[in-house]
């Protein structure tokens, strides 16, 4: 037994003092200091001799939900593996994953998720879950699993997040545009359908154009150009067209403009089970630092304008962002240091995931609470978990941090196995100072 004492408790409804009382890994009761009889509870409490964490000034709230996460195992360990990149996670305040399908061999069959679960198994800080890959062939088999499960892999529904479809290409080249697919993926119901946007045609013009104008050196600042906002926009606008026809569970993936961003405000309105993600990208960075940072911040959906960064805050502020993805994906720096068609989109981002969050609250003046829902309890919801929230019953899954004490991002403290973070050298609040998972702390 566990007594978390005198901490600020925050959540989607409130941020107030408060103590967690933990035992055999679940949280058992939420005492606050306004409620009635609070000091008589808690006496009672310590006759029982439990483990006292004396939180005073310190936060806690519910260990982060990252539903869209690169581990890059199978296949591709020499850049990341479940083990130290489920300890970065930890590091972030994140204790609960969900990897993405584009590994070597991609998650695309019973057999190739079995393969991972197994894998995975004693080896993460936190807590892992899968999401199943689509491709043009695979959308029956998918049906199947999704409701049926495999009798010869032992897969039950339970295993698979969500269905992850790629209407524009990226690391694994899993590209689904297929019309007839797309219809069957899309009419899926038991499980979220995660969608990431762009649209391949354009994306192809855009880059034959820079190719004729620059050859091999395109420089970085033309990311934004080649993997447009147009790409992007005409793309997402399929998907919402798509999801409000069937009534999709629709997870709007690593929005990076404000036209998405509105067109979700507005699908919404037919379909409230559409989920719009972003991540700390385009939070944080925009074409400005294409110029400082090159291939380091180099992803897909590209990072857009200044603009497109202050309304996604401005999203995330109103309640229209439901979740941050942190869309971690790392790369060595020998394979970012190439020119640009060869050096790989993705960024190594989940170790900052909530003290970026928490420097943008206390820059544009967001309540806490805002951060709790998008962090983990949104994604709690979505996806049935007994985790990500700090209620009666759930998982004791939580982070304690200080909300106020900044740290430098520095090279040395980063746990991901690439070593290198977009965010070295930024000045961030929130020093996380514990993670517990099932109600033990884990060794960060």
């Amino acid at each position: 037994m566990k007594l978390l004492h005198n901490a600020t408790i925050i959540t989607a409804e409130k941020e107030a003092v408060g103590s967690i009382l933990i035992r055999n890994g679940k949280i058992e009761d939420i005492l606050y200091k306004e409620d009635e009889g609070y000091i008589q509870k808690v006496i009672g409490i310590m006759k029982d001799g439990p483990e006292v964490m004396e939180l005073e000034g310190k936060c806690v709230m519910a260990g982060g939900i990252d539903a869209h996460v690169h581990f890059r195992e199978p296949g591709l360990t020499h850049k990341a593996d479940m083990e130290t990149e489920s300890r970065a996670a930890a590091a972030g305040g994140v204790t609960y994953v969900m990897d993405m399908p584009n590994t070597n061999p991609p998650t695309i069959t019973a057999q190739a998720l079995k393969d991972k679960i197994e894998m995975a198994k004693g080896r993460t800080a936190g807590k892992i879950a899968f999401h199943i890959g689509a491709t043009n062939s695979n959308a029956a088999e998918i049906c199947r699993l999704i409701t049926e499960g495999d009798a010869e892999t032992g897969i039950t529904p339970d295993d698979i997040a969500g269905v992850k479809v790629f209407m524009g290409s990226s690391t694994g080249n899993m590209l689904v545009d297929s019309g007839s697919a797309l219809e069957e993926l899309f009419a899926i119901k038991a499980k979220p359908v995660l969608v990431h946007c762009e649209d391949e045609a354009i994306i192809r013009a855009n880059l034959n154009a820079s190719t004729e104008k620059y050859g091999e050196d395109i420089p970085f600042t033309e990311h934004e150009n080649i993997r447009s906002r147009s790409a992007c926009v005409k793309s997402s606008i399929k998907a919402l067209e798509m999801a409000m026809k069937h009534g999709t569970r629709l997870v709007l993936c690593h929005i990076s403009t404000k036209e998405e961003m509105e067109m979700a405000r507005a699908a919404k309105l037919n379909n409230p089970d559409i989920v719009a993600e972003t991540s700390c990208n385009y939070l944080w960075f925009s074409n400005e630092d294409y110029s400082r940072l090159g291939s380091k911040v180099k992803c897909n959906p590209s990072v857009k304008t200044a603009s497109d960064r202050d309304a996604l805050r401005r999203g995330l502020a109103e309640g229209l962002i439901d979740t941050i993805g942190s869309d971690h994906a790392p790369h060595l720096l020998s394979e970012k240091n190439a020119k640009y068609c060869k050096a790989p989109s993705g960024l190594p981002t989940i170790q900052q995931s909530l003290p970026v969050l928490l420097t943008i609250a206390a820059q544009e003046d967001i309540p806490l609470t805002r951060i709790a829902s998008v962090f983990s309890e949104k994604a709690s919801e979505i996806y049935g978990l007994n985790t990500g929230r700090i209620a009666k019953g759930y998982a004791a899954d939580l982070v304690i941090f200080d909300k106020d004490k900044e740290f430098t991002v520095k090279a040395e403290d980063l746990k991901g196995k690439c070593g290198w973070s977009p965010f070295e050298g930024e000045t961030l609040k929130g020093a996380i100072e514990t993670v517990l998972v099932d109600g033990i702390a884990i060794n960060l």
